[in-house]
């Protein structure tokens, strides 16, 4: 049977096996091309290897069309937005090569990357993942068994680079994303009538049709909205008013002394702390405090560390129990530290948040709840 044949019957399996992709996958005409390494999309359509192709089974290619479907709907082509090209599609071939084992689409291909390990640390989204990646030393592996151990593939791994790049000007891309997000509405409709739509995806698909802006970047903007660029009276420094002393609160183009507050208690998971921590360091790499300070608490602080900008950062849970606000904004006047802002992980299930700070806060909650100061982000 030949290349195109192939493809057009793993069309029609998605089609009738599953009808979401199916939809997707019939507005993306198959094109063959011998110059790319395996197969790559670019929304509009899809290459393939013809010599690639040819050494996959019939599940291998239902589960590449898929794969290839995938990456337009989740906004890959659209939302590099300067970062590392080859990183950005490592991390959505990881996210979505597990939604597909996770839901039986195809036959998982050989020698592709799944990590289940990195795509639950990462929330189960490609920013997540792609900040993981960002870290130092951090690999990718695949991940067999139940234990999820990574076994020896690094981000050179995988079957290649397979998101083109988008064409046309901003405006065009952004009209490119829009009748995207209506080609995703009309194959779920299709699929929710067939009675084919898995929770997962009718999940994914809220998402995709209602973004909502990842708490990751409203972290970046909340700290570049602090950052001091100058000395300013505006809050003299309080270590020198006893003195009698209104002196500049701090100086230069660094960004200052960062507070980042993780709560230990029970109700936040050891997956949320690793994404705040990834954010964490970061903020430490890339923004460069004067000093960062990590400070662990329950219903006290349980501990407390302090990071000058070359230090290796070291981010785990200590304590565990309630939750309690209070002691959290006294234990840095204690301390001596004058943040440009502190940053809180947590869960808002508290009752006594403390009097306000002089200082922004930015509360990073695991629940929908609200505080009565500062700014709140959904993790």
């Amino acid at each position: 049977m030949d290349i195109m044949k192939r493809l057009s019957k793993a069309k029609t399996a998605l089609v009738l096996e599953h009808p979401f992709f199916g939809a997707i996958a019939l507005g993306m005409p198959s094109v063959i091309d011998d110059t790319i390494p395996t197969a790559c999309t670019n929304g509009k359509l899809v290459r393939y290897n013809p010599d690639f192709i040819a050494d996959l089974t019939d599940g291998n290619i239902v589960f590449l069309m898929a794969h290839e479907c995938f990456h337009p709907m989740l906004g890959h082509i659209w939302r590099l937005s300067g970062r590392d090209p080859k990183l950005w599609n490592v991390a959505g071939d990881i996210i979505i090569n597990q939604m597909l084992v996770d839901d039986g689409i195809g036959d998982f291909i050989e020698g592709g990357l799944l990590d289940k390990k990195m795509f639950e640390e990462g929330g189960g989204t490609t920013d997540g993942v792609y900040n993981l990646l960002s870290q130092p030393k951090r690999g990718v592996g695949n991940t067999t068994g139940d234990d999820n151990t990574a076994v020896g593939m690094d981000i050179n791994g995988g079957i290649g680079m397979d998101i083109g790049e988008a064409e046309g000007e901003s405006a065009e891309q952004e009209q490119d994303e829009a009748e995207w997000r209506i080609k995703v509405a009309q194959a779920a409709q299709s699929a929710k009538m067939a009675g084919k739509l898995s929770v997962g995806l009718e999940r994914l698909v809220t998402n995709i049709l209602n973004p909502k802006v990842p708490w990751e970047n409203v972290l970046d903007a909340f700290l570049q909205r602090c950052k001091a660029d100058e000395r300013t009276f505006a809050r003299p420094n309080r270590r020198f008013i006893g003195q009698g002393m209104y002196l500049p609160s701090r100086t230069g183009e660094m960004l200052g002394e960062i507070a980042f507050f993780i709560d230990c208690s029970g109700s936040i998971t050891d997956e949320d702390i690793a994404q705040f921590a990834a954010e964490i360091t970061k903020v430490h790499r890339d923004l460069i405090p004067t000093k960062l300070h990590v400070i662990y608490f329950d219903t006290e602080v349980s501990h407390y560390d302090v990071y000058e900008p070359n230090d290796e950062l070291d981010i785990k849970a200590h304590g565990g129990g309630g939750t309690s606000f209070d002691k959290l904004w006294p234990f840095l006047a204690d301390n001596d530290v004058d943040p440009i802002a502190a940053v809180v992980l947590t869960d808002l299930c508290c009752y006594d948040f403390g009097d306000q700070p002089d200082y922004p806060v930015l509360w990073v909650s695991t629940d929908e709840e609200e505080a009565p100061f500062g700014e709140v982000v959904m993790m």
